[in-house]
């Protein structure tokens, strides 16, 4: 009594995955995780840094205006600057530079190199 719909066993609704199925990731205070891929999100990326894009989380607009940008996966980005309020940033992309507001570069999930 009382467990729930699943007998408690962590199997109900939220349990395990966040939205869109990914899968939730620990969060090692060091960075050493074996589990965790080593990177994050673009937004998260210092200027000077250089990455590897792994993917795009978007959808819709801002992901076809990402990708109409030259901004896809495996491809190096590197963050040159970033305004005072953080808002917008400025990447190197190849040979091109472009610009992207902070909501468009946490849909970039990139690998540090």
């Amino acid at each position: 009594m009382g467990r729930g719909l699943f007998g408690g066993h962590g199997w109900g609704k939220g349990k395990g995955r966040h939205r869109h199925g990914q899968h939730r990731r620990c969060h090692a205070e060091d960075g050493t995780c074996a589990v965790c891929p080593q990177g994050g999100s673009l937004n998260d990326c210092a200027p000077g840094t250089t990455c590897r894009i792994r993917r795009l989380m978007g959808c819709g607009a801002v992901r076809q205006r990402l990708l109409d940008l030259g901004i896809r996966p495996y491809r190096e980005v590197t963050v040159l600057r970033a305004a005072p309020l953080r808002d917008p940033i400025e990447l190197r992309v190849g040979d091109s530079f472009i610009v992207l507001r902070r909501h468009e570069a946490a849909q970039i999930e990139v690998d540090y190199a």
